[in-house]
């Protein structure tokens, strides 16, 4: 299965994205994130694609449907919204479903990654 993860404000939140990509068996992982989440770096090879988090959320959208189209092969991805806030997570969401492809929510918990 695939990840795609937002990676937003706050390095704080980073640490649940790097313990998915560390402790999941990915096919591949995308990370969506600003100019500041670029600084992210992780033992595991991911691909990052640069939005713009202050974008009103039609545009963050459409922003995340143009550039997230072509980057799945599966028909369902695994989804951690871990980081972000309520519109970054809406646009990410309707983004995916209007490409389309499946999302399985996902977590890293004390018991290892849950499918939510």
């Amino acid at each position: 299965m695939e990840l795609i993860a937002l990676l937003s404000k706050g390095e704080g939140s980073w640490a649940q994205v790097s313990g998915l990509m560390k402790f999941g068996e990915w096919d591949k992982i995308v990370l969506v994130g600003n100019e500041f989440a670029k600084n992210f770096t992780h033992e595991k090879k991911f691909e990052f694609v640069k939005i713009d988090l202050d974008n009103k959320l039609v545009d963050l959208k459409e922003d995340l449907s143009k550039k997230l189209k072509e980057k799945f092969n599966g028909l369902e991805v695994a989804l951690s919204i871990a980081s972000g806030d309520g519109k970054e997570h809406m646009a990410l969401v309707s983004a995916l479903i209007s490409i389309p492809v499946g999302i399985r929510f996902c977590a890293l918990t004390k018991e290892g990654i849950v499918y939510l």
